[in-house]
């Protein structure tokens, strides 16, 4: 039992549980570690894992002397060169980088300068939006010394608590409010044309890291040059918008004369720019129609080759479906004013052509497909995307939560460079617990599968101490207290 209390102590100090076993098989204890013989544990360990063990159990190592760090140093520069030498190559040579002060205006120099003789220290941001508050207002030195202790003091409570359950209140924090979403898909704001899934089912879409979403649509922003100009973003909307032959004519099936008729509408056709020509190449780059059809004046007749109705129905839905311009997956484009500027929103998405086209302005162009965003831009973006999706969807509903706890969420799904669903297929099938996995989903499985392999619970985390009915080693549960009886003195 002293062992696997001295191991339990050692670990709670962040000591590798494998090093923890080998100071207790040694008959070591968290007392005794602390004046422990620093050759002994050189025999155990490599010297800086032995100054590390020390430094964790609260003993300061004492610095070499000048002296002795020199001599040191040469000796190292010297077998580097030799090593050097018989290598054939010159010695590395290492760059130091300088950190990049940002420059600060007056009143943030101020704000600094006031933190550093209070020997208080607060990050960038806060003394940036401290100063952006301020600014123009004629304040004492004292007046500016209080809002400086004040915001300390406020920044102080913010910081998350040690052992804190981060994790826990975060999905508390989220799923709590998810509960109160409704079920419903909505109208975007205003534009009747575009569905788009709110809510609930939308919160599940971003956490469950659909490649394609239910709904997916995009805001297309353009450049200075056409963004006030109706008819300019008009074109660029018929542009992106998909247009198939169904959109710009009537289409007859003729089971008489087995052929399929075309009727143009010049009206349409007008709207969308399109010329009889444009159809005409189009058809000539369809299979089904390749060198079976005509033209007479604004009709076209697609003529079936065999006597064969199946084959006529499948050249009229070729032809129905037949795209003659616009981009793969925009079914809908729709203009509306923001402020002073016109913007395109789209029914269907496609950001690597869209971001191709003249005029787009790709920094503000956004869409709802996290998985396409990742493709397109990277890791990070995605990242920014669930944080900026999961809290619009929050917000739309009238619900506030910290966007710390999205952050977190966020953070999690992507932080191996990859988007993960939270799921059995995703973060919650990977955690190392077999408990863990178990309570979650497919309980038979996990267990069946971890004891077939030998798999081995530490039990650290909530769920599985839950399970086997022991304290969490969380806040409270996270400290152990030890008693060391003071020796008595002989009279």
């Amino acid at each position: 039992m002293a062992k696997a209390a001295t191991i339990k102590a050692l670990t709670d100090r962040g000591i590798a549980k494998k090093d923890a076993i080998v100071l207790a098989e040694e008959g070591y204890t968290l007392g005794s570690l602390k004046k422990a013989d620093f050759s002994k544990l050189k025999k155990l360990f490599s010297e800086k894992k032995a100054n590390l063990i020390l430094k964790k159990v609260g003993v300061e190592i004492t610095k070499p002397k000048k002296k002795d760090k020199e001599k040191s140093k040469k000796k190292v520069e010297k077998e580097k060169k030799k090593k050097g030498k018989k290598a054939g190559k010159k010695p590395k040579i290492e760059i130091v980088v300088p950190q990049k002060i940002p420059p600060l205006n007056d009143t943030e120099k101020m704000i600094y300068d006031g933190a550093t003789k209070l020997h208080i220290d607060l990050p960038m941001k806060i003394i940036s939006a401290i100063a952006e508050r301020i600014e123009g207002k004629k304040l004492t030195s004292k007046e500016i010394s209080n809002i400086i202790k004040k915001a300390y003091e406020r920044y102080q409570e913010h910081i998350v608590d040690a052992h804190e359950s981060a994790g826990i209140i975060a999905a508390q924090s989220i799923g709590e409010p998810g509960t109160q979403m409704t079920m419903r898909t909505f109208h975007y704001a205003g534009v009747a044309e575009i569905n788009v899934t709110l809510g609930l089912p939308r919160l599940i879409e971003i956490v469950d890291a659909r490649r394609v979403p239910s709904t997916p649509m995009m805001e297309i922003y353009l450049d200075e040059t056409v963004k006030y100009d109706r008819d300019e973003v008009r074109k660029i909307a018929s542009n992106i918008e998909i247009t198939k032959i169904v959109d710009i004519a009537s289409i007859e099936t003729d089971m008489v004369n087995l052929q399929v008729v075309i009727h143009t509408d010049p009206k349409k056709l007008e709207k969308k720019e399109l010329s009889l020509e444009d159809i005409d190449a189009k058809l000539g780059k369809l299979r089904e129609a390749k060198g079976n059809f005509t033209c007479e004046g604004d009709k076209f007749m697609v003529r079936c080759d065999e006597s064969s109705y199946k084959k006529l129905q499948r050249i009229s839905e070729a032809v129905r479906d037949l795209k003659i311009k616009g981009i793969d997956g925009v079914e809908r484009a729709i203009i509306r004013k923001t402020g002073e500027e016109y913007v395109i929103y789209t029914a269907g998405s496609n950001l690597p052509k869209v971001m191709q086209l003249a005029h787009v302005d790709i920094s503000r162009t956004v869409t709802n497909s996290i998985s396409e965003i990742y493709n397109v831009l990277g890791i990070e973006a995605a990242r920014n995307a669930i944080i900026r999706e999961a809290s619009k969807t929050l917000e739309e509903q009238g619900l506030t939560v910290d966007k710390r706890h999205i952050m977190l969420v966020s953070d999690i799904m992507t932080n191996d460079g990859d988007v993960k669903a939270i799921g059995r297929h995703g973060i919650s099938g990977r955690k190392s617990s077999v408990l863990a996995r178990a309570a979650f989903e497919i309980t038979s499985t996990h267990l069946l599968r971890a004891g077939m392999t030998g798999e081995i619970d530490t039990l650290d985390g909530v769920a599985e101490n839950i399970i086997v009915g022991q304290p969490v080693t969380l806040g409270t549960g996270a400290v152990n207290l030890i008693y060391t009886p003071v020796k008595k003195k002989p009279k």
